[in-house]
């Protein structure tokens, strides 16, 4: 079902834009030293490109939710988990996660991978499609919080993508990561990757415990979208 889309008092919209900035503008330097320091060189254009297909859009994406929902990116700035669940998956899988990006600077060093350009290239533009996946699903929902949590007066959504499966997020985070070694020229980066799917299924089964107890009509809504994940399987 659709959601009210909420405005911010113009000093809290200023403070988000300020963090915004501050921390999105983070992304592309943590990313780009993970895997340039361990390769040895800066002549590595796999991360250029890998760069410029993560941030154009994320760039369309923030100036498209700062016009139409605000609210939306304040609550996509939040990162302290509430769940204690959620903060031990988060903390072990941050670092299985990152050594996806190191692995491939070091590839790039000692030569491991020999990655056709053409299977670059299709990696660059499977991420891109999930992150297209990603942005309709925050389309749908506002409430598509960093952490688990549930707000006064939050819905389910249960119509769109929603429909079909009960996370179709995490399925464009699948589709976006997974693949990002193949982008950086490295098949030996793929092993750290592949464990994403593992950490998002734990993630939900915690997510789960708390919308059933905490969202009203999540319960009818698991009954009428029967899958969580992917459809007819899990």
């Amino acid at each position: 079902m659709a959601e009210k889309k909420s405005e911010l008092p113009q000093p809290e919209m200023k403070f988000l834009i300020t963090k915004i900035i501050m921390r999105f503008s983070l992304v592309p330097i943590v990313i780009g030293l993970l895997i340039l320091i361990p390769s040895g060189t800066f002549w590595f254009w796999q991360v250029y490109l890998y760069l410029t297909i993560l941030l154009v859009p994320m760039i369309f994406v923030l100036f498209y939710f700062l016009k139409n929902d605000p609210m939306f990116l304040e609550r996509r700035t939040r990162a302290k988990e509430k769940e204690k669940e959620q903060i031990i998956i988060q903390v072990i899988f941050s670092f299985i996660f990152l050594s996806g990006f190191v692995i491939p600077g070091m590839d790039k060093r000692f030569g491991w991978s020999h990655v056709p350009v053409l299977v670059v290239i299709t990696a660059d533009v499977v991420i891109l499609l999930g992150y297209l996946l990603i942005f309709a699903v925050f389309k749908q929902n506002s409430y598509a919080s960093r952490v688990v949590e549930v707000e006064k007066d939050q819905k389910v959504i249960s119509t769109g993508l929603y429909g079909i499966v009960r996370h179709p997020m995490y399925i464009g985070v699948i589709i976006m990561f997974v693949p990002s070694p193949i982008a950086l020229g490295s098949y030996w980066g793929m092993i750290p990757m592949t464990t994403i799917p593992l950490a998002l299924v734990l993630r939900i089964i915690n997510e789960e415990k708390v919308l059933r107890k905490e969202l009203p009509g999540y319960k009818d809504y698991c009954q009428k979208t029967k899958y969580r994940l992917i459809p007819y399987v899990w």
